[in-house]
């Protein structure tokens, strides 16, 4: 197993000192997937919950969350993101919500596109939730990152729905 990075030769947690890196293109996508019911996701596709429209609500709390993932998570980078999306896909029970970021810098957005895909469905939970509590969020992981030393990587099997 490599070294831990955040781990230094004393076993103490520590932010990994990236000023040395260079500056390069890096590109991360993260999934999440929301099962419900049949009748929830009809009424999301037709915007009729009384909470209002919450796929629009979902993209938004996503973007706020990845903006603010230096804040929640210890050891991670304030990121200058370039771009931030949150595609949503409706099954006939499942939402698939598939975060891209993207940044020009010293480390990847990795962390920031996980956060972005969680709390977007996190979200729909919260809005959701008065109608189904039965749903599950499911799936959240790092489906492919590009660029730094590191190079592409692409979890295998995807794109799978």
């Amino acid at each position: 197993m490599k070294n831990l990075t955040h781990i230094d030769q004393q076993g103490q947690i520590r932010m990994v000192d990236i000023s040395e890196k260079p500056r390069t293109f890096r590109l991360a996508r993260a999934r999440a997937i929301l099962k419900a019911k049949k009748e929830t996701i009809k009424l999301i596709r037709k915007n009729l919950l009384a909470k209002g429209d919450v796929l629009s609500t979902a993209r938004i709390a996503g973007i706020l969350a990845a903006k603010k993932t230096s804040q929640l998570i210890p050891l991670t980078h304030p990121l200058n993101l370039t771009n931030l999306s949150i595609d949503i896909e409706l099954k006939k029970q499942k939402i698939i919500l598939t975060a891209s970021v993207k940044t020009v810098g010293q480390t990847g957005p990795d962390i920031e596109a996980i956060t972005a895909a969680a709390i977007a469905a996190i979200t729909i939970y919260d809005m959701v939730k008065a109608i189904d509590r039965e749903m599950t969020i499911e799936k959240i992981q790092l489906i492919e990152k590009f660029g730094g030393k590191s190079g592409h990587y692409q979890r295998r099997g995807y794109p799978d729905k």
